[in-house]
């Protein structure tokens, strides 16, 4: 069966400014609707979209993202919608930038690696400094390099970070606990991690051989891909009062920003977990309408070891993230001839994109436990949650949005309305909207470099093809999905921060 565009249009419905349904029957079997969060600009990228792809394919045949997020709402257990925010594009089962919450009392209820990534607790973190634009753009090359020099980057790089086979099994149920006590994270970086830096049902046991060798010469290094470290500025303030909270008092102020994740190793966490839950499925007759949502009971063996592997993958990342701002530490001390206390290079924050967490939310009027799936998309809880530090109790959770390379990112913080409409859930970042091919095909390396040069962007990178790869116009503009987020007030801007330099792999 197809549909044309008009009928696909049916199950659409606009229920604020900012916000659509997709109502039960756009495919098959959905349990819950779906929404999504667009502003005018990317509501119309998403309409051309649908008018072009509406073509023969069945169900759902336009905008792959959409159609995603309906193929989740149709998953066993699944409680109050699958959840897709502004900078969402198709992924691996789940769409990226899409989220959704299954009921831990449901002895149906499934868990799914599609719905966490393959690059498990990808996040970014931010460190903050006392120096100024005006201080750093005279050695600001030499900064750059000194940066590129100190973290290992690239497809094939290896850590420096010494490592052991048993350093690596307590790193993966320890997480920054470990970085701690070996010296490569300050006592003040844990509370300022999102879990502090640690799942405690970490299980290395349940990790495979494959996994451990490829992340053992891994850890503490960026990666490639749209992973990167960059020195950036603050551009605009627009909460004094919670910047000030972060350590944040001025315009012009430099910070670091990292995005990385568990490397090789999360990749071989999930690709395990899938294997082993095809077979599940079978067994558990769970039906799906997309075999990449292959998924288990989350109380079945294969539901519980992939939570176990996921979160020793977990743990990894932190650690990773962890290194990396050690080597930050020591490249910027290096550079100003100082202590990195004395620059005041204090975390502001860490979250993670891929990950899924149990977590207690209202669901109908009642509290429940829930296992909720985030892929691309980033916790926001409002003040006086319990699980956010202290520091942040009246302000909500800081919440890190990277931009591409070239552009600004952002600082926001949780809501109440977050957390009533999204499971305490916002944007993780500006979101493809050209694919990987498609970017080296269109754009001009040259023309890219021009360009950061001409915003008096410095960069250091590991691989020619990825700045044409990672060039700002293969991505949605950054600020329409922050503002679409700031609007639906799902979450809300604090800081704005331009790049002045950046390192990829």
């Amino acid at each position: 069966m197809t549909r044309s565009y008009e009928e696909e249009l049916e199950f659409l419905s606009k229920k604020s400014p900012n916000c659509w349904t997709i109502k039960k029957g756009f495919v098959p079997n959905m349990k819950v609707e779906g929404v999504f969060y667009v502003n005018e600009m990317l509501e119309k990228l998403m309409f051309e979209e649908l008018q072009t792809s509406c073509k023969p394919g069945g169900f759902g045949g336009f905008l792959p993202g959409v159609k995603q997020i309906a193929n989740v709402a149709a998953l066993p257990g699944i409680v109050g919608k699958s959840i897709g925010l502004p900078d969402i594009h198709s992924g691996y089962g789940f769409a990226i930038g899409n989220m959704a919450a299954f009921d831990m009392a449901d002895p149906e209820a499934i868990v799914s690696p599609g719905g966490v990534g393959f690059d498990i607790n990808c996040g970014v973190r931010l460190l903050r400094t006392n120096l100024f634009e005006k201080d750093v753009q005279p050695v600001k090359e030499q900064l750059a390099q000194s940066l590129f020099d100190h973290i290992p980057v690239g497809v094939g790089s290896k850590g420096i970070i010494p490592m052991a086979a048993k350093d690596l099994d307590e790193a993966l149920e320890m997480g920054v606990d470990w970085s701690l006590r070996e010296g490569y994270a300050w006592a003040e970086d844990k509370e300022h991690c999102e879990e502090y830096g640690r799942m405690l049902n970490a299980d290395p046991s349940k990790v495979s051989m494959k996994a451990k060798k490829r992340g053992l010469p891994q850890l503490g290094t960026l990666g490639a891909g749209n992973h990167y470290a960059e020195i950036q500025v603050v551009d605009e303030i627009f909460d004094k009062y919670s910047a000030s909270k972060m350590g944040v008092e001025s315009v012009g102020q430099v910070c670091v920003m990292i995005h990385s994740g568990s490397r090789g190793f999360g990749h071989q966490v999930a690709t395990d977990a899938l294997l082993e839950m095809e077979k599940a499925m079978k067994r558990d007759k769970i039906e799906v309408n997309d075999r990449q949502l292959a998924c288990a009971r989350i109380n079945s063996s294969e539901g519980q070891n992939y939570l176990k592997a996921m979160a020793a993958a977990a743990n990894f990342a932190w650690v990773n993230r962890s290194s990396m701002t050690f080597l930050t530490r020591q490249a910027f001390a290096k550079t100003f001839d100082s202590t990195p206390d004395d620059l005041d290079m204090h975390l502001i924050y860490d979250v993670s994109h891929n990950i899924a967490k149990v977590e207690q939310h209202m669901v109908d009027g009642q509290l429940k436990t829930l296992l909720v799936h985030r892929k691309g998309a980033t916790r926001a809880f409002p003040p006086h949650h319990p699980l956010i530090p202290v520091d942040y109790q009246i302000t909500g959770q800081p919440v890190l949005i990277g931009g591409t390379m070239g552009t600004c990112s952002y600082v926001l913080t949780g809501t109440e309305k977050g957390m009533e409409e999204t499971f305490g859930t916002t944007c993780h970042g500006a979101g493809r909207a050209l694919s990987r091919a498609k970017s080296r095909r269109n754009l001009d390396y040259q023309e890219v470099l021009n360009d950061l040069a001409a915003k008096g962007i410095s960069i250091r990178v590991a691989s020619p093809k990825l700045v044409m790869e990672e060039a700002p116009e293969s991505y949605k503009n950054v600020t329409d999905v922050v503002d679409t987020c700031h609007m639906a007030n799902i979450s809300k801007k604090c800081i704005k921060l331009r790049p002045i330099a950046v390192i990829k792999g």
